[in-house]
């Protein structure tokens, strides 16, 4: 039967063809995955290794702690009722940062609930998936998230930068001078999570340095496209207090003029500090 061997080939290519347009959009494939219980759709996608470290059951490894993840969040999501939508991707390289609002039930819309998940593919057999948040409004009682990546020489370019150095010197009117006119920061969750020009800027940012000096993190990933740049990163220090490392990432995005537009944080750090 000569047209055996190309019988197979074909076979195999059309298997191969099938698992990269699952490997498209590997954050997709993820919510997916636990929206339906099925960890077939990541494995037939991912067959090496897949890896998650989720904030609630933190890490998932090898296929049998997959299956009983994606069912056990098939469950638990199906008893929220949330509705997701997308606010922005970031990709560069092997490397993607998906940024969600979950919205979750409520009278009108629901509150919302900021999430941003990162995948990251070591070869092209497998996948990490790392999900920032913070879980505690419908989880139950704060948790010390301890850090999921190393400390590394991630390189920050353009306005996050100076935004980095103001962070970490405590430098109110520095970091304010990093956004545009109508530049907003938004906090990991709240009652008033969003803060909105330079005079809500200044207030929120005078009040995180007020325990005598800036914000400490360690910097560990970028997925940086030119327009967002995403760090993942360790936070271990707020003013005069040491923190135990936490790990958290922030989306700064660029505006046209070069100076940021926005920057959202994903984390579950608690501040030594009170907000007014």
């Amino acid at each position: 039967m000569p047209w055996f061997p190309e019988f197979v080939s074909a076979v195999e290519l059309a298997r191969l063809q099938d698992r990269a347009a699952d490997q498209t959009d590997p954050v997709a494939q993820y919510l997916r995955a636990l929206e339906t219980g099925d960890a077939r759709i990541l494995e037939t996608g991912w067959p090496g290794e897949v890896v998650i470290h989720d904030p609630k059951a933190g890490e998932i490894r090898g296929h049998r702690q997959l299956r009983e993840f994606v069912r056990h969040n098939r469950s638990w999501l199906g008893g929220l009722h949330l509705r997701t939508e997308t606010v922005a991707s970031t990709v560069a390289g092997r490397r993607a940062v998906v940024e969600l609002l979950a919205h979750l039930p409520g009278d009108g819309p629901g509150p919302l609930w900021p999430v941003a998940v990162v995948a990251e593919s070591p070869d092209d057999r497998s996948v990490v998936f790392r999900t920032y948040c913070r879980p505690w409004p419908i989880t139950g009682p704060h948790r010390v998230r301890p850090p999921i990546l190393e400390p590394g020489s991630a390189r920050l370019d353009g306005i996050v930068a100076p935004y980095q150095a103001a962070l970490e010197a405590g430098d109110t009117e520095t970091i304010v001078g990093t956004f545009e006119p109508d530049g907003y920061y938004r906090e990991p969750g709240g009652p008033r999570p969003t803060h909105r020009g330079r005079d809500e800027l200044r207030s929120f940012f005078t009040e995180s340095f007020s325990a005598d000096g800036g914000i400490g993190l360690e910097r560990c990933a970028v997925t940086d496209d030119g327009v967002r740049c995403a760090l993942e990163f360790n936070c271990v220090r707020w003013g005069r207090h040491d923190l135990p490392p936490q790990a958290g990432l922030s989306v700064y995005e660029r505006g046209a003029d070069g100076l940021l537009a926005a920057v959202r944080s994903y984390d579950d750090i608690e501040p030594p500090v009170t907000y007014g």
